[in-house]
């Protein structure tokens, strides 16, 4: 048996304790949570149809805070179960989670130099977490790793998504940050992508992620910011923590008009379950993934836990091991196993592999960009 010193992973590999979580942009009020009675089922047939499914299409989770949550541990144990977080491998499992991404965000206020590499200190931390719980945890990239990942038993990490603050106003640095590993950028928090939309040189960035490989993630961003990228972008896009407006007001929430956008652009909108984006309840939850279902289509929906940020969780999702219940109430509303295939693991892979080639395709087109923010932008 392995020394019990090397389960626990001390202060000096997970930073200082005394940091702040990073708080998380626009965030709504809390409403305390309405009377509510869990969803019951008398012959639990609902319950084991969904973990059939997951058995064989698994949840790619689309947001967590993990890496800044065990930032701020004295010392934590993913591999037997760490009841400081929302996410450890046990419930990981215990939820069938086959991949989930790791948010690299950084706290409000961070720019230029110092959020380069405050966002390389994270993404540093995360591979370190990674290696560090190899028998659970697997690094991937693309749809292949992380279907390789699943049938291997392990739970594939994706990095990302970062915010756009970390590529410092420079295209090299996204270059190299994807070459680190980071899959997925938020545009929002920079000058080039703000509530006017994205400038010549916001252009220029998302056209460079696409041939980089880099996939643009449009939650919290502006209309006209969400609009031009959906016309510039040749690869699909995502809204990492994003549901219907129209259900739950919410900054980061989209109206009915920009979700059947997302329909049309093949983009993935992925609903989080936190009570102030998607409600109190398990219900409102798949309220939300019915709403867009309509209006996107059911190749365009996703789930993004959004465990270990810091936010309230519906009532009956409460951590990583309860996504099962959410896919049982898919299940009795009359989703089709197909459907929520797609939902759980289909729909981030197609977003994957769509990335990948619009990237093989651009990079025999054009050398590096080497545009810099005064050139384009003054």
């Amino acid at each position: 048996m392995a020394d019990l010193q090397d389960d626990l992973h001390p202060a000096a590999e997970v930073g200082r304790v005394d940091e702040p979580a990073p708080p998380y942009p626009e965030e709504a009020v809390i409403v305390a949570p309405e009377a509510y009675e869990p969803v019951s089922d008398p012959d639990d047939a609902p319950l084991t149809r969904a973990r059939a499914v997951l058995a064989a299409h698994p949840v790619a989770d689309g947001y967590s805070g993990l890496p800044w949550t065990l930032r701020r541990l004295p010392w934590y144990d993913l591999d037997l179960g760490e009841s400081a977080v929302d996410a450890d491998l046990p419930r990981l499992r215990k939820g069938q989670v086959g991949a989930v991404f790791w948010s690299l965000h950084l706290p409000a206020g961070q720019e230029g130099d110092r959020a380069v590499g405050a966002t390389l200190e994270q993404l540093d931390l995360a591979k370190a977490v990674v290696a560090a719980h190899d028998e659970g945890l697997r690094p991937a990239r693309t749809a292949g790793e992380t279907a390789d990942a699943r049938n291997r038993g392990r739970v594939a990490v994706l990095f990302g998504p970062a915010g756009a603050a970390a590529l410092g106003d420079s295209l090299s640095v996204l270059r190299s940050l994807h070459a680190l590993g980071l899959r997925v950028l938020t545009l929002t928090g920079a000058s080039w992508a703000g509530p006017a939309g994205l400038t010549r040189f916001g252009e220029e960035v998302v056209r460079e992620m696409n041939r980089a490989g880099v996939i643009a993630d449009l939650s919290y961003a502006s209309t006209p910011t969400i609009r031009r990228v959906l016309t510039v972008s040749k690869a699909p896009v995502l809204f990492s923590r994003s549901a219907a407006r129209a259900l739950r007001p919410h900054p980061a929430n989209l109206p009915d008009e920009l979700l059947a956008d997302v329909g049309r652009a093949k983009g993935l909108c992925m609903v989080p379950l936190t009570a102030e984006q998607a409600g109190p309840t398990v219900r409102d939850v798949a309220d939300h993934l019915d709403h867009i279902r309509a209006l996107a289509g059911p190749e365009c929906v996703g789930l993004s836990g959004t465990y270990d940020t810091g936010s309230a969780h519906p009532q009956e999702l409460g951590d990583t091991s309860c996504y099962p219940r959410l896919i049982a109430e898919l299940l009795r509303r009359g989703w089709d196993e197909s459907e929520v295939a797609l939902l759980t693991w289909g729909n981030v892979q197609r977003v994957l592999r769509g990335a990948d080639f619009t990237a093989h395709a651009a990079q025999q087109r054009r050398p590096p960009s080497t545009a810099t923010i005064t050139d384009l932008d003054g």
